[in-house]
């Protein structure tokens, strides 16, 4: 009598470490499709982006720099402007400028690629 009673109780121990295994393995598929998102080419450039205006709001006077542009309407005097003051400014602001120059152009990469290519034929 004992051994039909530990052969009844191992097909539920093996279905009930399949179902464990089978939760341990859906959690996984399930965390990997949820940060997936995030680690995208697109997400790292606009976190890069946003890091990289924060410290240049953090080493420049933004408010100072608008107020010393030229006229807006004048645009190659904004042009020249905006060039001075690249030129002009530390190392480190020209490089945080240029890793925003990329990651805005990574992101417009991205987005022009995600549209529907429309094909006439």
């Amino acid at each position: 009598m004992e051994k039909n009673n530990l052969f009844a109780i191992q097909p539920t121990m093996q279905s009930d470490m399949q179902s464990k295994v089978r939760a341990n393995v859906m959690r996984r598929v399930h965390t990997i499709h949820a940060v997936r998102p995030l680690l995208s080419g697109t997400m790292l450039a606009a976190v890069l982006a946003i890091g990289s205006l924060y410290l240049i709001g953090r080493k420049v006077w933004v408010a100072r720099v608008f107020e010393n542009m030229p006229n807006p309407i004048h645009l190659a005097s904004v042009i020249r402007f905006f060039e001075a003051a690249f030129f002009n400014t530390s190392t480190v602001v020209q490089v945080l400028c240029v890793a925003v120059v990329f990651s805005f152009f990574w992101i417009a990469r991205d987005l022009i690629r995600s549209l529907p290519v429309v094909r006439f034929a």
